[in-house]
């Protein structure tokens, strides 16, 4: 029975019970320790298998991207254009993160003994924090390129904190592969490319369990914070109603904003029709929370209801469910700040300048599957020096959030696709048709 119900409603529903059976506990000073005991590592053992993957998903992921290229040469107009606009376009959407939860502040609408209780249960290394601060502190300003070059691969692979030097080796292994016998790359492509597979099934494993993983760190979160003092379980619910808000207000941003006006800029398509167009995509990355699972109805739509020419849409698209997450970059923004100001910890410029390269890699290692930006987002945490288990501030919410920015993933590939094609002349002025986009969309993505 629990079969048919959508993975995003037993989601809720986790985190509707788990709200409510933490606020019982407090409300009728039931002992917290069975929650503590025998709830609460259900929840650790979620966290524990999503940090279990992060290594081998970026790795595979990234290396089969770079190497579904095809030909160095292409890189020169058609990828160069591509890529740029990705890049561009995920640091813009980063940015604008930063600056709306910057202004906003949501986690500091906590109250600091609230704030403190957060710290305790989640750095368990707080008394390092000030040795680590003095330590970077004395370290040049080309430190942190140095840190992306491995000393050792395996030792990168073995800790989540090094992921930057498994992109950066990830990226030359998919550009090498670009460049030796395609007989010889076969093999090692094959490889990545059925690793990759594993890895999107293990995940898929994961996220079974989601429901109830959040329903046990929503039960243990509200009754070791709130403790004897409900006042606490409503304050943190707030800010996570406010941190929610500034993320879909940022998407909305993102959306009628920075992807209007490109299409503007470079194509002669209304963005009103734009979006009627693209609307089966949009839907359907909003239920599946996978760009990649959306890939096939999106190339169709592109093609067919906008005009971009199949040699662009074959290459842009793919490439773009691979490296280009907008929405998930600004989720990942918002949502390590939060954690900071949540825990109470004042982030440096420095360090939010290190969210901005961190995210705009990990957005490019990050596989287009439910779950895999919460993934990045633990590695952002981890490289500005913050718990990696306060995500469990934020999972609450999470599959509502990947819900919508994944629309504005969708969204992001199919605009880069028709400003690439255009600046190729590759795209008609409006569009060719108008047709019932709804059309055989149920065996497009039984195809996929």
């Amino acid at each position: 029975m629990f079969k048919k119900i959508p993975l995003h409603t037993q989601i809720i529903a986790g985190l509707i019970l788990g709200l409510v059976f933490g606020l019982v506990i407090i409300q009728f000073g039931f002992s917290p320790e069975f929650t503590v005991f025998y709830i609460k590592p259900i929840g650790t053992i979620f966290i524990n298998a999503l940090k279990m993957i992060a290594v081998p998903l970026v790795l595979a992921s990234l290396i089969v991207g770079v190497a579904n290229l095809g030909d160095i040469s292409k890189l020169s107009r058609i990828g160069g254009k591509t890529i740029l606009a990705y890049l561009v376009t995920t640091i813009i959407a980063i940015t604008l993160g930063l600056l709306l939860v910057n202004f906003f502040k949501p986690g500091q609408q906590l109250p600091q003994d609230t704030r403190d209780k957060l710290m305790a249960q989640f750095d368990s290394q707080a008394g390092s924090k000030a040795d680590t601060a003095a330590a970077i502190k004395d370290q040049g300003p080309l430190q942190p390129l140095v840190d992306i070059v491995p000393e050792n691969l395996f030792a990168a692979a073995a800790d989540n904190g090094s992921m930057l030097q498994v992109v950066f080796f990830a990226i030359i292994a998919g550009i090498a592969l670009l460049q030796i016998p395609k007989d010889k790359a076969k093999t090692f492509t094959d490889f990545f490319d059925a690793l990759n597979d594993v890895i999107i099934k293990i995940v898929e494993y994961i996220m079974m369990i989601a429901p109830y993983g959040v329903f046990a760190l929503m039960a243990s979160l509200i009754v070791e914070i709130a403790g004897d003092n409900p006042d606490s379980a409503v304050e943190l619910l707030l800010a996570l109603l406010k941190y929610t808000l500034v993320v879909m207000g940022g998407l909305v941003l993102i959306v009628v904003g920075v992807y209007s006006i490109m299409l503007k800029s470079f194509t002669k398509i209304p963005f009103g029709d734009f979006l009627k167009a693209l609307r089966p995509a949009m839907l359907l990355g909003f239920s599946t929370s996978s760009s990649s699972a959306t890939l096939p109805v999106t190339m169709k739509l592109v093609e067919e209801e906008l005009g971009v020419s199949e040699e662009v849409s074959s290459f842009v698209l793919p490439l773009g469910a691979t490296i280009n997450m907008n929405g998930t970059s600004l989720y990942q923004a918002v949502a390590a700040v939060f954690i900071a100001q949540a825990l109470g910890m004042d982030l440096t410029l420095s360090q939010q300048l290190t969210i901005v390269l961190t995210a705009t890699l990990a957005a490019i290692g990050s596989a287009g599957v439910p779950g895999a930006g919460l993934i990045m987002l633990i590695i952002v945490l981890e490289a500005i020096g913050v718990p990696g288990a306060g995500v469990a501030l934020i999972i609450a919410p999470d599959r509502i959030l990947d819900m919508f920015r994944t629309v504005v993933n969708v969204t992001g590939d199919a605009t880069v696709c028709c400003v690439v094609a255009s600046t190729e002349g590759e795209l008609p002025d409006g569009l060719i048709r108008q047709s019932n986009p709804f059309t055989n969309l149920e065996s497009e993505v039984g195809a996929d």
